[in-house]
C-alpha cells in the first residue's frame, strides 16, 4: 500500500453541533452539510491542506455503512495532531478551541521531547494535540 491518506472521518452524534464547532469555532473551510437527500448520507467536509480533508459523519450512519454495531466512543483510541510554528501559537489555538466549546484536557506545556503541546477534546470527545516541535519547520 502506498501511503495516500486523503480523508479523515470523525464519527459525531450531532452533525449540526460539530459543523458549528469546526466551521464557526475553529474556522475550518467547508461547504457545510451535503448529502442530506440520501438516507445515511449527510456529511460535512473541511479543507485541511493540499490533498487532505476532514469529514464529520453521524456515528449511526458510519455503523450502518460499515455493517458494524455502534459502540461507545473512546477518546483514547487515537489523537489528531495539529502542529504549529511556536509555543505562543499552541496557546492561541487552545484558547480558540476552548472558546468554540472544546474541553482543554492538558494546557500548553513544555514536553519531555523538547517541544510544547496541549490537548483538547471536541464536542464529541475526539482528542486533538496542538504541538510545536522545534525540529519541524512549516511553510504555509
Amino acid at each position: 500500500m502506498r501511503p495516500r491518506i486523503t480523508l479523515i472521518t470523525l464519527g459525531v452524534d450531532d452533525l449540526e453541533r460539530s459543523l458549528q464547532f469546526y466551521r464557526d469555532g475553529l474556522g475550518l473551510p467547508t461547504d457545510g452539510i451535503v448529502g442530506q437527500e440520501f438516507e445515511h448520507g449527510a456529511v460535512a467536509f473541511f479543507e485541511l491542506q493540499a490533498g487532505l480533508k476532514l469529514a464529520i459523519w453521524n456515528r449511526k450512519d458510519i455503523a450502518y455503512d460499515t455493517k458494524l454495531n455502534k459502540t461507545s466512543p473512546s477518546p483514547t483510541e487515537f489523537t489528531l495532531g495539529h502542529n504549529v510554528g511556536s509555543k505562543a501559537e499552541v496557546d492561541q489555538v487552545l484558547e480558540q478551541a476552548e472558546s468554540a466549546g472544546a474541553v482543554i484536557t492538558i494546557p500548553g506545556h513544555d514536553t519531555f521531547w523538547g517541544g510544547y503541546s496541549g490537548y483538547f477534546q471536541d464536542p464529541d470527545g475526539h482528542l486533538w494535540e496542538v504541538a510545536w516541535n522545534p525540529e519541524w519547520e512549516f511553510i504555509d
